[in-house]
């Protein structure tokens, strides 16, 4: 009995001596750790130095196992993870307890049969298990029955696990996660929970192990949902690690930081938008990601974000519209789907008016109309469309900002974009407060927007810049308002009279005979300068164009009491109203400048006297009237010859006489040659011509009857003495013997007529 006594007495003491030895190596490790993090403890115990580096990373494994396990649950003897037993702060102490008291039993009895060395193990794992207990206690009371490594708010083998290249281990240990944090915000323990993140954000989220990373990024997400409510005190710490991994060189890791932001979204909702910007700023890049994983995250973020902020009432667009303005820029076609899609769900948002910020993004949206990508296309077509409803009915419009990016958008090279231009152009025009003084200063813009289209190849755009052009003109005429006269005149000269297209043309000249009747006085100063243009027009391939550049020039004769026509075509169709379709009291110093100008235009051009020189005579006698054409004609060619033979002859320009030329005919010199030409063209014009068909009536009769009894068809005679019409044409006609004889024979001067065949005249 005695000696089976003593074997169980011994087997007892060995057994809890090995206990022993097990908790005295985790004592050791555990001091270690404190040291190496520089904690300061209530327990302290020297580290035997005698043991092996290989002996230390195996205790510091056992002492992980031991410390890192989550509440309720730790391991009995060795480090395998299979073995788990539950246990308390309570239980552990009362273990501890009993340990302490089975390892003095066997010494008492055995005496020199236990080492040395075994009772002062015995001694420093009593006092440090003593010292354990009382800690553990302290958190116990403070946090409840929560084990938590007092080295660390994270135990190391949660660490370990969260940066282990298994994702199911680093699941795990972020659900080991999600319940410490759940638990200490409960305990409203805040610096414990910003330790945890401050471990999680510099010591994972920046390694240079990408599994350290992604685990960082899910513990990250699974500390925002365990702070749950709680998680804007926390979203600046929780927020920044994420979005700096969007620009990590691993996509899987930036697939983690897409899914790490969209967990802390749905559990913040609206407390992220105070960093709205820095959060569209990461989706622009992970929708320019070249992984299809982390786009479609991207997508999934970027729908939960636009939830959000379509559910807040504290979102501030101003904010966000630099951003806006910098992205919509971009060429990228993910980045351009991404804005396409904000613009459309804010515009969507009733208490945002996208319209008012409209001029920001405008041009960028445009822009769009031209990606290669139809789906893009479509969508910015449709978003167009929108915000030009909403264009037809707001009250408060910047008519600069958005002319210029339409002007610069009707030049564009693609058809979409210079279609949806000039419409968009069209209903300014249509708006409500475009008549006012607010598009008076553009309007020099908006015509050259409109003639450049106006030629357009595409036959919907020419159309829709004409009706435009239409729209614009009668705009001008019905205005009330002063506008500026020289930028519209550049539009029209500069830029467009020089085009060969017809259809520009005919609307420049549409425009300068609007401004000639509207603003008659004010066009007087431009006369110079439209001169040459519109001489230059005359010798235009299209009959059409030269026939309006006439009712031009014709307009420019006429004073201030000119009335003009209703109907342009009328000047065209008509050839038997010799009148003078344009009524009104003629200017005569501008009359004998439009005169002169023609003269000298044929003077150096003789083909064009000889293709046009009967069209232009003619049309001229229609739009005024024949005999003050003629007269005037008859008089700048006979003052040209007496100049000529007193030795005063001067080259004709192209361009037309000067100002000083036009003060006084008899400063106009051209050669006999071209006076004897030019006097044949106007003779045969006078008898064939049916728009000469009254003069020819005056001229028949002008020396039988008394003056002011003749009148032209129907109509009494411009000049006070029909005798003196005969008289100037004749001075004129005598450098032609042949159109001389032709006249004194219309005149029934057979008398003059006779002389000039015997050559007793000459």
């Amino acid at each position: 009995m005695n000696a089976s006594s003593q074997d169980d007495e011994d087997s007892v003491s060995s057994r809890s001596s090995d206990r022993l030895k097990s908790r005295e190596r985790a004592v050791r490790h555990r001091e270690r750790l404190q040291r190496a993090k520089q904690y300061h403890s209530s327990s302290s115990a020297t580290p035997n130095k005698g043991t092996a580096p290989a002996q230390q990373q195996r205790s510091s494994e056992d002492s992980s196992s031991h410390s890192a396990r989550p509440r309720g649950s730790s391991h009995s003897g060795s480090a395998q993870p299979s073995r788990q037993t539950q246990m308390t702060t309570q239980q552990l102490a009362r273990n501890s307890s009993s340990n302490s008291s089975a390892a003095q039993s066997p010494r008492k009895s055995s005496g020199a049969a236990q080492p040395k060395s075994s009772n002062s193990n015995v001694a420093l794992s009593t006092t440090v298990s003593r010292d354990h207990q009382h800690t553990m206690k302290q958190q116990t009371s403070k946090s409840g029955p929560v084990l938590v490594s007092v080295e660390s708010p994270l135990p190391p083998l949660v660490q370990r696990s969260l940066g282990d290249r298994s994702y199911d281990k680093r699941k795990n240990a972020a659900l080991e996660i999600e319940q410490l944090v759940k638990s200490l915000n409960e305990a409203h323990n805040v610096p414990m929970i910003q330790s945890i993140i401050s471990i999680l954000a510099k010591d994972f989220c920046t390694s240079m192990n990408a599994n350290y990373r992604k685990g960082g990024l899910i513990g990250i997400a699974a500390t925002s949902i365990g702070l749950m409510g709680n998680t804007r005190s926390h979203l600046e710490g929780l927020l920044f690690p994420v979005l700096h991994c969007f620009d990590d060189p691993e996509s899987r890791v930036r697939y983690y930081a897409c899914e790490s932001l969209y967990n802390i979204a749905k559990v913040a909702r609206g407390s992220i938008l105070r960093y709205f910007n820095q959060i569209f700023d990461g989706l622009t890049k992970l929708f320019a990601d070249v992984d299809v994983d982390v786009k479609n995250g991207a997508n999934l973020l970027d729908r939960l974000i636009k939830d959000i902020v379509t559910e807040s009432e504290s979102f501030h667009v101003e904010h966000f519209l630099p951003l806006l303005t910098t992205y919509i820029k971009r060429t990228n076609p993910y980045i351009r789907q991404l804005l396409v899609g904000w613009i459309t769900v804010l515009d969507s948002v009733p208490d945002i008016s996208m319209i008012d910020y409209l001029p920001d993004f405008l041009d960028g949206l445009f822009n769009m109309l031209s990606d290669s990508n139809r789906e893009i296309r479509q969508a910015a077509d449709s978003q167009l469309s929108d915000f030009l409803k909403e264009v037809r009915h707001s009250t408060v419009l910047e008519f600069g900002p958005l002319v210029s990016i339409l002007v610069n958008q009707s030049l564009s090279k693609d058809r979409l974009n210079r279609l949806t231009a000039i419409t968009w152009i069209q209903e300014i025009i249509h708006h409500p407060h475009s008549g006012g003084d607010a598009l008076l200063p553009h309007h020099a813009d908006v015509l050259g927007a409109i003639l450049y289209c106006i030629s357009d190849s595409e036959e919907q755009i020419s159309l829709v810049a004409e009706r435009t052009n239409a729209d614009l003109l009668s705009l001008v005429r019905d205005t009330r308002g002063d506008f500026r006269l020289s930028p519209l005149l550049s539009t029209l000269t500069d830029k467009f009279m020089t085009k060969d297209d017809v259809a520009t043309k005919m609307a420049s000249l549409r425009w300068i005979n609007m401004l000639m009747e509207k603003r008659r006085g004010d066009m007087t100063e431009f006369v110079p300068q439209l001169m040459p243009v519109l001489l230059k027009t005359l010798s235009d391939a299209s009959d059409t164009v030269v026939l309006f550049t006439l009712q031009v020039l014709a307009r420019i004769s006429l004073g201030d009491g000119g009335v003009g026509l209703e109907d342009d075509n009328v000047a065209l169709e008509d050839p038997t109203n010799e009148g003078g379709l344009l009524k009104g009291t003629k200017d005569e110093r501008h009359f004998r400048l439009v005169v002169n100008s023609v003269l000298g235009l044929f003077s150096s051009d003789r083909i064009l006297l000889e293709n046009r020189g009967s069209l232009v005579v003619r049309k001229l006698c229609v739009l005024l009237d024949s005999e003050s054409v003629y007269i005037l004609i008859a008089q700048v060619l006979s003052a040209s010859c007496d100049a000529s033979e007193e030795g005063a002859v001067s080259e004709s320009v192209e361009k037309g006489p000067s100002k000083d030329q036009v003060d006084s005919v008899d400063r106009i010199s051209f050669s006999v040659e071209f006076v004897s030409t030019m006097v044949q063209t106007l003779n045969l014009i006078l008898l064939t011509a049916n728009e000469l068909h009254g003069l020819r009536f005056l001229l028949s009769n002008a020396l039988g009857r008394k003056s002011g009894d003749y009148t032209s068809a129907g109509r009494r005679t411009k000049t006070d003495d029909p005798a003196r019409v005969f008289e100037t044409l004749f001075r004129c006609w005598c450098h032609s013997p042949v159109a001389t004889f032709s006249l004194c024979l219309l005149a029934r001067a057979y008398g003059i007529a006779f002389a000039l065949v015997k050559k007793e005249v000459f």
